[in-house]
This record gives C-alpha cells, structure tokens and sequence, in this order.
C-alpha cells in the first residue's frame, strides 16, 4: 500500500527483516532489500543522511525503542513511526510514552490517514513532519538567511516570503538576500507594490548568518562558491554536488510557490493577503498561467490562495510585462532569426539584461505555428540561451543537457529550459557566430535533437550529392 501511495513522487527503498518476505515483495515489483532494523550499519547501508525520510512500523513489538535508537544513530533526523492494528487506548499511552523517549519523532495512525482520500492525507502528515522537522531545526538561530538565485524572479521572491512565515520569523530575523538585486520590470513592481526588500550577499557574506536556506535554487547554480545549506526547497531537477540538512525538491511541481504553499497549509499557518498575493502570482508566473509544467498540486494551491490574495494588485503586477525595451529585442529577434518546422531560434547579440532573453523565447512561443523556440544572447562574457516549447514534445532540459553540459551550465524541465555558458567555451565548440549564423546552427542542433540524428530529406540530398 505505501508503495503505491508514495511513488513515483518519493524514491523509495524498503527494509524487512525477513529474507523470504524480502524476496516475495521484490518480486512484486517492490525496491527491497532484506536487513535487521535494530542494527545502525543497515541504515548506514541504505544511505540514510538527516534528510531521508524514514517511516518504520509499530505493530506492537517492543523492538521499536532499539529500531528508532539505530536510526538516530546513523543520523536520521526525519523519523515517522507508523502505527499498525493498535487499539486507540492502547495507541495514545504508547504515543506518549514514545514522545517521552523520542520527542523528535512524529507518530502516524493508520486511522486518521483513512480521514480522507488517503494520498492527500498521508502526502500532508508526511509534509506536516518534514515542516515541523526544519522549524525546530532552525528555531534558536539568531539570524536566518532567505536565499534566492540572481535576479529573483516572482516565484524566488515569493517563496521567500512563504519561507519567513513558515518559521514565524520576522525581515529582521530572517533576510530574504539575493547576489544580484532585481532588475525586471515586473518583478521590480512586485518588490515595491509588495513591500518585499531583498538584501544585497555576497559568498562571504553569507558565512556571517547562522543558518541558510534556499528556495527555487540550488547550491550549483552558485558554480562552487556555496556548497551546502541548511534547507533546500525547490521545484526544479535535483542536482549532485552538495550537502543540506533538509531539502524538499519536488520537479514535477509548477512552482516552489506550490509547494510553499502545502507547508503552510500542513502546519495551519495563517496566509496573510500579502503572502497569498505574491504566491499566487508567483505560481501564475511559472506555469505561464497552467500553460506548461503544471501538476494537479499546482492547481490546487492556486484555488486555496486565490480567495486570500488581492487581484487588483495582481493586475498591477501584470501591467509591468511589456515595455518598449523588450520589444525592441523582439523586433532584432524577428529579423535575425529563422523558422524552419514549427520551430524559430534567434540571437540577439548584446543584451545588457539577461531577462531579455526568455522574455523572447516565451513571445514568440505564442506565435501560430510555432512549437519549439531557442534564443540566444550575450550578457558580459557570458552566452545565455533559453529554450521553450509546447510541453508535449521532446524534452527541452534534455536538449539543453544535451548541447551545452560539456561547456557550460545547462538543464531545465521538459517545457522550458536554460544554457549558461563562458563566451570564451561557446566560441571554441561552435565558432565566432554572429547572430543569422548562430540562429541557423541553432536550428541544426534542434533539428538533429528532434530527429535523434536521423537525416531529414534535405540532408539526405546533400549527402548523395556529396562525392
């Protein structure tokens, strides 16, 4: 039944003492493996680190102190005990006598999860276990640091107000701070409109704090300079390379915001109108208004924020979207770019603002006919290029992974997906292009992803004709 219930949203592993057992659930198609529970090199075995979540049956035996004394031991922090066919009197005094031994272990009843649709209410008594976890975690530090990635965009900024509510914190004792400040038009009207202040770190700075925590980012997008945090929340593909005490990353989720939003609810947080303002337009941001990457979760957050949230300053948020700048970036793409099989690449050289750039591609996604869009542009000494498209086709974050790993940082979701690359790699692998050169090798490389080499008609030609 958990196996069913927890994927394929949780990687799971079980252990089970006894080996015939062990074999009859592998062959069921379940990820088991055959251990003694009371022993601590199981869970050192198994990989267990202060984040995975263990959940352990209590049927009765009065082996359950020894299991939960090994899990500690071997550094579990997230531990859920599972009640199993106990009677409720018998139940409640053996809660309280668990709680007195192991206060930081949260009890779950087989009764109360069967309240309800039974994955919604066992997905919520899991999240309400991880929120209570990291608040107690991060109660006595004197100053916590919010951190987002450079540039915040509306879901960052969001999620950092969610974040500083979930731990009942105040601006004072909880920084919501950013490398780079904002610069985009919209989300400068969200900071004003919304009063949020964002704090100008640097990688030094940020040593200064007690705890960190990071939301819609991880620490690799930092290229080395950060390498751990004390908590992780983010909805984009988990990537290696670092330590967290807690992390929640969940890539099939729209929004960070979404996910925010079921810690508060697990915890019975009051949404302020600000918050709830903010989170809803930070999750209409992401999905592009549930036009791509959206999960049933997504929709959910945003019909129980949207009676909470101001819609007149909503609104005010959205006026920001076009200005005359970006469509001058739009007029260069229309003229540099190229379309061929309802896709359309671009470059536009110089942009003095990396926003630019998927501001296009996300334009000229909505042009009929056009399914895949992939714009390129320089900021500095850095090549940046956004990839989107419809969602239904090929993966775009696996185009991006695909082309441009081996130089630079890429990756993305299967709808939307982003290269940074040094200049300086950029031009050894693929030339000094100016831009109606790059836009046309841009379209060769889509070509070649979308038709896993295979040669189109065109380039059979050639081939025949070549001597």
């Amino acid at each position: 039944m958990l196996d069913e219930i927890l994927l394929p949203g949780f990687e799971v592993e079980f252990i089970v003492e006894s080996k015939p057992a062990a074999r009859r659930l592998h062959d069921a198609g379940i990820h088991v493996v055959a251990g003694d529970p009371r022993r601590t090199d199981t869970y050192l075995k198994a990989d267990l680190t202060p984040g995975t979540c263990v959940i352990i049956e209590d049927n009765g035996k009065r082996s359950l102190k020894k299991i939960l004394e090994s899990v500690r031991d071997a550094g579990g922090t997230l531990v859920y005990v599972l009640g199993i066919g106990l009677g409720a009197t018998a139940t409640q005094q053996h809660i309280e006598d668990l709680r007195a031994q192991f206060p930081e272990v949260v009890y779950l009843s087989m009764a109360e999860l069967f309240g309800g649709p039974l994955l919604t209410e066992f997905s919520r008594s899991l999240t309400r276990a991880r929120v209570i976890q990291y608040q107690r975690y991060l109660s006595d530090a004197e100053r916590v640091l919010i951190l987002l990635h450079n540039d915040p965009d509306p879901d960052a900024l969001a999620s950092g107000l969610a974040v500083r509510n979930v731990l009942h914190r105040t601006k004072t004792t909880a920084i919501i701070g950013a490398i780079q400040g904002v610069t985009r038009p919209e989300n400068l009207r969200m900071v004003n409109l919304l009063d949020i202040h964002v704090e100008p770190v640097t990688p030094e700075s940020i040593k200064e704090y007690d705890r960190i925590v990071m939301v819609d980012v991880q620490p690799h997008y930092f290229g080395g300079s950060i390498d751990r945090a004390d908590l992780i929340i983010d909805h984009h593909p988990e990537q290696p390379g670092y330590t967290s005490v807690f992390k929640d990353i969940r890539p099939d989720y729209g929004s960070t915001s979404t996910i925010l939003t079921e810690h508060l609810r697990a915890v019975d947080v009051n949404i302020s109108e600000r918050t709830a303002t903010a989170m809803l337009y930070a999750i209409k941001s992401d999905t592009l208004f549930f036009n791509r990457q959206t999960n049933r979760v997504d929709i959910e957050a945003f019909s129980y924020l949207y009676p909470l949230a101001d819609p007149t300053l909503i609104r005010k948020m959205e006026g920001a979207e076009i200005t005359s700048e970006r469509l001058d970036y739009v007029v260069k793409a229309h003229a540099t770019g190229t379309m061929a099989g309802q896709v359309f690449c671009a470059s536009l050289g110089e942009s003095p603002r990396e926003d630019f750039i998927p501001y296009v591609a996300d334009f000229f996604l909505q042009l009929e006919d056009v399914r895949w869009t992939v714009i390129a542009g320089i900021v500095g000494d850095t090549m940046v290029i956004s990839v989107r498209n419809l969602g239904y086709s090929k993966n775009a974050g696996e185009f991006a992974r695909r082309y441009f790993s081996d130089i630079g940082s890429a990756g993305g979701h299967r709808a939307m997906a982003k290269a940074v690359i040094p200049l300086a790699a950029f031009r050894e692998k693929f030339g000094d292009l100016k831009d109606r050169a790059l836009s046309a090798r841009l379209q060769e490389l889509v070509s070649d992803f979308l038709t896993d080499g295979t040669p189109t008609p065109e380039k059979k030609r050639e081939a025949i004709k070549t001597p």
